[in-house]
């Protein structure tokens, strides 16, 4: 699920074969030519094999004797993975991402708020507000508010007093920053301050059933601007 953060040659071969991959420009069950693909990347065959690990422990590829190299079904991707959230978004199924993230935020976040509402501590209040405060002062940084908003989320997580719960940032945080960084980068995206603000009221307040109808009030404003972007990224 984590992001590659690695630098120079080794990074750009990584970025740019994963892109490829989940653009189907290499398709599922392709043989990938490791000769033909150095040389158009102008890179050695030790570089190419550094970069195709990275790509197995993302479920993109894999390679077998006789066989050689081949690309992975997408059944096998490993879709919460970070990176491969922004090839997708990047190679034209961002609509798809965020519907998909939709529906599964609509699932797990209401009962989440519920739960942080009966069960959060003054520390994890605090968390919230730090995280709030981080948002308001983001303005149009769309990297500091996509990363404000995860803390936001992630603190709320934690609040459940539930360890599996709290893990399931794992699950929800690399999708929540992609489709962050997504919206806040298009000009008359809501202000997602007020209805986060909402939901921190009603924990703080302790109201459980008054957190989940913040949360479905806050995920609707997000199906808005999802909604928008895909009426924009269509003309």
């Amino acid at each position: 699920m984590a992001r590659y953060t690695g630098r120079g040659v080794h990074y750009q071969v990584v970025q740019a074969i994963g892109a490829r991959i989940v653009s189907g420009r290499h398709a599922p069950g392709d043989v990938l030519d490791l000769r033909a693909l150095g040389e158009e990347l102008d890179v050695s065959l030790t570089v190419l094999r550094e970069a195709l690990k990275v790509l197995t422990g993302k479920g993109l590829v894999d390679a077998r004797q006789k066989r050689g190299t081949f690309v992975r079904p997408r059944s096998a991707w490993d879709l919460l993975d970070a990176d491969v959230i922004d090839w997708r978004i990047d190679g034209g199924d961002a609509d798809r991402v965020l519907r998909d993230l939709t529906d599964l935020r609509s699932v797990i976040e209401p009962a989440v708020a519920h739960r942080a509402a009966l069960r959060r501590t003054d520390a994890d209040l605090a968390a919230l507000d730090t995280a709030l405060d981080a948002m308001t002062t983001a303005g149009d940084d769309a990297t500091a508010a996509a990363e404000a908003d995860a803390a936001f989320h992630r603190a709320l997580l934690t609040a459940t007093g539930n360890e599996l719960f709290a893990r399931m940032d794992l699950l929800l945080a690399p999708g929540l920053r992609a489709r962050d960084r997504l919206v806040h980068s298009h000009v008359g995206a809501a202000d997602p301050v007020p209805s986060h603000r909402a939901v921190l009221d009603a924990v703080r307040d302790g109201d459980g059933p008054r957190a989940e109808l913040a949360m479905l009030d806050l995920l609707a404003k997000a199906l808005e601007d999802s909604d928008a972007i895909a009426r924009v990224e269509h003309r």
